[in-house]
């Protein structure tokens, strides 16, 4: 009779282990499954509430809304003179516009918009476009080249996303 309850006590304790390792699991899974939702709903969330956003910067028009007002062009790839021999200039220019709607008038002017870099970037020397003051050089005659096409206004900055020379 000692010897059953020596027995029974050893399976109660493995009844309460199973059910503490039991419920130990389940409140892990419970657990993961609630960081899981949690994240993968912060997720579908964070988009919608930037697109709104956007939509309030554009509504208002005190605040511009940089997506819709820069105009990319492809990039340039030209030959320019470093003093022993020729290297190539690769950039790519990217114009601000003063508003969303000009950008019809930059699509109708691009081939003459393109023209005109392509001719000022192969007047330029390896020493002219290789420190940042010869970089804001172009960048400051490039912007004058298009105003003279597009007319004053228009576009308000241009920016360097690429530049390369080899």
């Amino acid at each position: 009779m000692a010897e059953q309850k020596e027995e029974a006590v050893p399976a109660k304790d493995n009844k309460k282990l199973f059910i503490i390792i039991g419920a130990a699991v389940l409140a892990l899974i419970v657990i993961a499954v609630i960081v899981a939702m949690m994240m993968g709903g912060g997720k579908g969330e964070k988009p919608a509430k930037a697109q709104e956003a956007k939509a309030e910067k554009k509504g208002e028009g005190g605040e511009k809304a940089s997506a819709a007002t820069v105009y990319p062009l492809e990039p340039f790839i030209v030959n320019i003179y470093d003093g022993q021999e020729l290297r190539y200039l690769k950039i790519k220019v990217e114009f601000e516009m003063a508003a969303a709607e000009i950008k019809t008038e930059i699509d109708a002017q691009q081939s003459a918009l393109r023209d005109a870099v392509l001719v000022l970037l192969t007047t330029k020397t390896m020493r002219e476009v290789q420190d940042l003051q010869g970089k804001n050089q172009l960048r400051d005659e490039i912007l004058s080249t298009t105003v003279k096409i597009l007319g004053p206004g228009k576009v308000i900055k241009v920016y360097f996303t690429d530049f390369v020379v080899q």
